[in-house]
């Protein structure tokens, strides 16, 4: 690691894979996706389409759903939720208005790979282009989910076997719960294969643990992904008493969801960019070299998804390691290359605790303030998050030009382990600062 590599972070945690080249792991999937639509497409055109009346209108209802997909925001696991229920409604549908439904397997991989490629065509034409691995993703969830359902709810004899009652709903719900579950550990395989950063002659560092990304992908779980499942049960509930006439009705409250959940993200995402300014006050100010907040926020976030934060806890820890030096603001002269690191520990406790009482002015969630405020604190007494904070804002402040550079950052944070940084977060630093930095983890 080069003195100045401290100070390029985002161009090493930019680094792409290799044009023209995906990981094994991308590969796969996509090609037993690939082998699973031509199975169904060629079993669909040999046998003949089944239902033709009702493959149209859960085959539009997935184009509707999949063209009202809007731009995914940050945080959004699902951003076409309509297609997701109707494609999983139709590998649950046993029944159409009482009588059994026959379209099988092989139907529902189909309908659903011709509704993505229709859906695909507009999206194509205004520049947007298709998703592959998410699409891939989708193929390999609502087949799981019909090869389970469909010999159990298909054809005749249903009711003789399983009867009515509770037994139509919790069996599809708990099958769903398996499939989300599939679903999210294949979504963290597939961004633990694209983390590894890629140069000239192959893979450069080694992946972000599997671990960390799959508690995030569960944690994603929680936004809209239950209401999908509810409601791809409750249209082939309803389908199987009221017939198709039961779908609109039934989409409506999804549609709902999804423009109060979108709502929800939107405003989540404007928190975090107005925090983002406010953090470059200290940087337009002079108070810290430029970049400083966002480094430290990234590393931040790479150090604690390792140690097992997910969800609220790492959106604490981002917006409080972009605040952490905001009480900076208060000093009459600034504190050289706003290293607060090299400071005193009773003026890094003042700095914080100043820092802290301007974000509660702000609005923002008590706990940013109590991250901030007690980041200068011995780290026995610290939360977790200010632990972090502490040790990689340390880092980012010795590491800089004209101090001691990246190495023997390292090196002082050791021997501080004793009292002012823990241990096992500094050790977690050293292995993100091997892989090259923070990578960005997509979603698919």
């Amino acid at each position: 690691m080069t003195p100045g590599s401290a100070r390029r972070p985002r161009a090493v945690a930019g680094a792409r894979i290799r044009r023209g080249t995906s990981p094994p792991a991308v590969l796969a999937v996509r090609g037993v996706a690939a082998v699973l639509a031509l199975a169904g497409l060629g079993r669909t055109l040999h046998d003949g389409v089944r239902e033709p009346g009702t493959a149209l209108a859960f085959g539009l209802l997935i184009v509707v759903g999949e063209l009202a997909r809007w731009r995914a925001l940050p945080g959004e696991r699902e951003p076409a939720p309509l297609g997701a229920a109707g494609a999983l409604a139709y590998a649950l549908l046993g029944r159409v208005g009482g009588e059994p439904a026959t379209h099988g397997v092989h139907q529902v991989i189909a309908v659903l790979v011709v509704a993505q490629l229709a859906a695909c065509l507009p999206r194509a034409v205004r520049g947007g282009g298709p998703t592959v691995d998410r699409a891939a993703r989708r193929v390999l969830t609502v087949t799981f989910t019909a090869v389970c359902f469909q010999p159990l709810y298909g054809g005749v004899g249903t009711g003789d076997r399983f009867g009515g009652g509770p037994y139509h709903v919790l069996l599809p719900l708990l099958l769903l719960g398996v499939t989300a579950w599939c679903d999210a550990v294949l979504a963290a395989l597939l961004a633990r294969s694209r983390s590894v950063r890629r140069g000239p002659r192959g893979a450069v560092g080694s992946p972000v643990p599997y671990g960390p990304l799959l508690r995030d992908e569960l944690s994603g779980l929680v936004g809209i992904g239950p209401a999908v499942c509810a409601t791809g049960v409750v249209m082939a509930l309803g389908v199987a008493v009221a017939g198709l006439w039961a779908l609109p009705v039934l989409c409506v409250p999804l549609l709902l969801t999804q423009v109060s959940f979108r709502r929800f993200v939107a405003v989540r995402g404007t928190c975090r960019q107005t925090i983002a300014s406010l953090a470059r006050s200290t940087e337009i100010a002079g108070y810290t070299p430029p970049g400083h907040a966002r480094r430290v926020a990234a590393l931040c976030v790479a150090v604690g998804r390792e140690l097992g934060l997910a969800g609220r806890r790492l959106t604490v820890l981002e917006y409080a390691a972009l605040m952490h030096d905001i009480g900076q603001l208060s000093l009459v002269d600034p504190v050289p290359d706003g290293a607060t690191a090299v400071l005193p520990a009773a003026e890094q406790r003042r700095i914080a605790l100043l820092g802290g009482a301007v974000v509660r002015q702000t609005g923002v969630d008590a706990e940013v303030a109590v991250v901030v405020e007690r980041q200068a604190d011995p780290y026995r007494e610290q939360p977790l998050p200010a632990r972090i904070v502490r040790a990689v804002n340390a880092y980012d402040d010795l590491s800089g030009e004209g101090l001691i550079g990246p190495l023997d950052a390292l090196e002082h944070l050791r021997f501080g382990t004793g009292r002012d940084y823990q241990p096992e977060v500094v050790d977690t630093l050293a292995r993100v600062l091997a892989r090259g930095g923070p990578a960005p983890v997509p979603h698919g």
